[in-house]
């Protein structure tokens, strides 16, 4: 028995960033992985919160958050994976084997030559080889008649040029009796993504990030759509000992990712759309009449997603140069991120889905202040 006058150590605190010397960043670039992802809301934190109290069986809890995803997507079937690229790897192997689980050789993927990514690795870690082809119906259907595993589709207007619309893929794919995955990841918004892809377009399978939009855990995903290929992925996922074990998804982040998609689908999107473009609005007017510098609204987003972004131009006459001036945000108090994907290289890009309220102030702020200053030459 314990000593009644024994008292309880005091509970260290936990470790800060400040502590470890890390910098917050105010994100103003986008929903992307070396940034964190996005921001969790209060109940998806305790979801997970809850989770980790708990000891479960994970299949079982597996089965019925895929039941919960399901319905609330209107989809046949979910799974969570943890990530989107996760996804890729077991949504094709889904695709690739039967109920033996067993590879077979000389396995084929085909994909838009347009689309090939930095995420296409996800096919080759299956052995598959991904055969590229043109924006034409006829290379399409001369692909398909080779009797792939399936067809790859990325979606994202930045990805739009060089490939055949969606509608006309899974079309002349059904045909061929072949399946059509859709990669979606970024594309929240709009929500309608989570079943337009497969219940009005058809596709046999979507991947979503749901780290992204969904602001649920950054190590998760979300694969929806038909139930075979959601039961194959689960078969070749963790705990069992396939290509997916090292895959692995927590109770912490199932019960997060719920949490996510019913947060998400309980917004107002069209008042958080309208909110996006008034922080747009705000940029531009801050911005303009800055010496050297033409500010302009952009807009789909880097992802293709339906709102603008404030994008900033520089000439010779700003004192700056593109590098510069991000290094300095960068360096700053606080420490801003922007973007600079798919931009000439005299431009950055403020994206409003990622800063919190207030951060908007303070980006403009610091970028008056840099830009007034016109001394980028000597920062660099």
């Amino acid at each position: 028995m314990s000593d009644p006058l024994e008292v309880d150590p005091p509970v260290r605190p936990s470790t800060t960033l400040g502590e470890l010397g890390v910098r917050p960043v105010i994100n103003a670039s986008a929903t992307l992985t070396m940034l964190g992802g996005s921001l969790m809301p209060a109940p998806v934190l305790q979801a997970m919160n809850d989770a980790a109290a708990h000891f479960v069986d994970l299949d079982e809890l597996h089965t019925r958050v895929g039941e919960r995803l399901a319905a609330l997507t209107h989809n046949e079937a979910a799974y969570v994976t943890c990530g989107a690229a996760a996804a890729i790897t077991l949504t094709v192997a889904a695709c690739i084997t039967d109920q033996s689980r067993a590879f077979p050789v000389d396995t084929e993927v085909v994909m838009f030559a347009s689309q090939r990514n930095g995420y296409d690795y996800g096919v080759q870690l299956t052995g598959a080889r991904i055969v590229e082809i043109g924006p034409s119906v006829d290379d399409l259907r001369a692909a398909l008649a080779r009797k792939p595993a399936c067809v790859l589709w990325f979606a994202g207007t930045h990805l739009a040029a060089g490939a055949l619309a969606v509608e006309d893929v899974v079309g002349v794919a059904a045909e061929a009796g072949v399946p059509v995955i859709v990669d979606a990841a970024a594309q929240i918004p709009p929500v309608s993504t989570l079943w337009r892809f497969t219940r009005e377009v058809g596709a046999d399978a979507l991947i979503l990030s749901g780290g992204k939009g969904l602001r649920g855990p950054q190590a998760s995903g979300l694969v929806l759509g038909r139930r075979w290929i959601v039961d194959r992925c689960r078969l070749h996922a963790s705990p069992n000992q396939d290509i997916g074990r090292g895959m692995k998804v927590g109770k912490e982040e199932l019960l997060g990712l719920v949490a996510a998609v019913e947060w998400t689908l309980e917004q107002d999107e069209a008042a958080m759309l309208a909110g996006y473009e008034r922080i747009v609005d705000n940029w531009i007017r801050g911005l303009q009449g800055m010496p050297g510098v033409t500010v302009t609204r952009g807009y789909p987003s880097e992802a293709g997603q339906p709102h603008s972004r404030a994008v900033v131009r520089l000439s010779t006459t700003s004192g700056w140069t593109r590098d510069d001036l991000v290094a300095a945000l960068w360096d700053g108090d606080p420490r801003i991120a922007v973007g600079t994907y798919r931009l000439p290289d005299d431009a950055i890009a403020l994206n409003p889905q990622t800063v919190e309220p207030g951060e908007e102030e303070k980006v403009l702020e610091a970028l008056v202040g840099l830009l007034s200053s016109g001394n980028g030459e000597q920062a660099g």
